[in-house]
């Protein structure tokens, strides 16, 4: 189904946010926009949405499975304005977001679904859930010169690490809130704002009256934004992106000066949570 605005789809569509998870999906440009609906459809979502232009288009089939919103998504502030309106419609329903060539993994995702894991999230009194954005980029720039390529997909294995973030407010880091760094804004640091080298999200989260998320992926209630609750780990999850990468190659600030984005600590990724369990860059908690 289409809709010309969010304010048509709060209208006409607005039985879509009945119940969740569901999957809301930012198309900032056109590469792989349908290898990224389609493997959040595989995960189990109750809905997806996608925010889009016109140009994207999809074969009829998978447009028949989504919910597609005319949206400007190249614009400043797009993903807070479009978030903060479906929260506002939709409290007490989980949404998820990403962008386009990005891919969400949860630990055991190949045979549970993402009810099954917010069922249980949810029975651990969290409403939120931490997601580490980990990068994705090809292995040959010279084939795939936009650094997107699903077949030869690498990510870096080591180069991780997490610092306390600070309240200017109260004088002191912040309880259970970290700020993570690595994977290509870390290595290539000299081309990305200080502002968004982060690569920590909140990217699965309980909606309810006065949520709001802002462009930095931070929410106004700052229980939200911790890594756990205060007596054990909680679950993690993972996206796998190809969204810095392709940003560097695009960029042209940055683009020549790179010539390949391997290095000794790059590995082919498989496509499972396995992996990214191993490696470290999401964890089960007590869900077993």
């Amino acid at each position: 189904m289409r809709y010309d605005s969010i304010d048509t789809f709060l209208i006409d569509g607005r039985q879509v946010l009945a119940k969740g998870p569901i999957a809301l999906i930012f198309a900032e440009d056109l590469i792989e926009v349908e290898s990224t609906l389609r493997h959040h459809l595989s995960l189990g979502f109750k809905q997806v949405i996608l925010f889009a232009p016109d140009e994207v288009t999809l074969p009829e089939e998978l447009e028949e499975d989504i919910h597609r919103i005319r949206y400007a998504t190249r614009e400043a502030g797009m993903m807070s304005r479009a978030v903060n309106q479906l929260i506002a419609a939709a409290p007490k329903v989980w949404f998820y977001y990403c962008y386009n060539a990005e891919y969400l993994f949860f630990p055991f995702c190949e045979t549970r679904t993402i009810t099954d894991m917010l069922t249980f999230h949810t029975e651990e009194r969290r409403d939120a859930m931490l997601t580490y954005v980990i990068d994705l980029y090809a292995s040959d720039l010279g084939q795939y010169p936009n650094a997107v390529s699903p077949d030869c997909a690498h990510l870096d294995r080591s180069g991780y690490y997490a610092l306390g973030r600070w309240s200017e407010a109260e004088g002191q880091v912040k309880d259970r809130q970290l700020d993570f760094h690595g994977g290509l804004r870390w290595r290539f640091e000299e081309h990305i704002p200080f502002t968004r080298r982060r690569i920590d999200r909140i990217a699965l989260f309980k909606a309810k009256k006065g949520l709001a998320i802002s462009e930095e992926h931070l929410f106004n209630d700052e229980e939200y934004n911790t890594y756990a609750c205060p007596w054990h780990h909680n679950l993690t999850a993972a996206i796998v992106s190809f969204r810095t990468a392709k940003a560097l190659k695009s960029n042209a600030g940055s683009t020549f000066d790179i010539d390949t984005f391997m290095w000794h600590n790059s590995v082919r990724f498989d496509w499972n949570s396995q992996q990214l369990l191993d490696l470290g860059l999401m964890e089960p908690g007590q869900w077993f």
